[in-house]
Parts: C-alpha cells; structure tokens; sequence
C-alpha cells in the first residue's frame, strides 16, 4: 500500500501540500491532547480514584492555555462554608 501511495503521490504532485497540511494537522490535534492529558488538572481519566476532583487544584496555577493579567482572591464567604463542610 505504501508504494502505491507514493507513486500517486509522484504522479499527482499538486495532492502534497494537502497531504502534508492533514498530517501536521493531525500530529498537532495529538500533541495537544497529550499535553492536556498530562500537564492539565482539570483533565481526569479515573473519575472513580477521586471523585471531588476540584479540590485538588491549585487557584493560583492558570488553568487556561493563555492568561493575561488574572489574578485569584479567594472568596471568604466560599471559604468559610468550606471549612465548615470538612
């Protein structure tokens, strides 16, 4: 299969730019996935091992793939129904 997709490739020389804009577009969409999966918190496989998930994550790490200029205050009224449900 692989030389017959080259020789198409060798005889229909205008399909390369598509074929290689679909692949990059593809190795990115896996990139990106990877990275969620490994450095996002708010991305869970195993809902089960932990099933309050938000209560682990660090306010003042941005979630967001782009911040600018945030800034987190906790809210005391949440704050304190917190330490009273614990």
């Amino acid at each position: 299969m692989s030389a017959s997709f080259f020789q198409l490739l060798r005889t229909k020389k205008e399909l390369i730019p598509l074929f290689g804009v679909v692949s990059s577009a593809a190795v990115g969409a896996v990139a990106f996935s990877v990275y969620s999966l490994f450095s996002k918190s708010d991305v869970i496989i195993n809902k089960s091992g932990n099933p309050e998930p938000w209560e682990t994550i660090d306010p003042t790490r941005p979630q967001k793939l782009l911040t600018i200029h945030q800034k987190w205050k906790p809210i005391e009224e949440l704050e304190s129904v917190k330490k009273l449900t614990k």
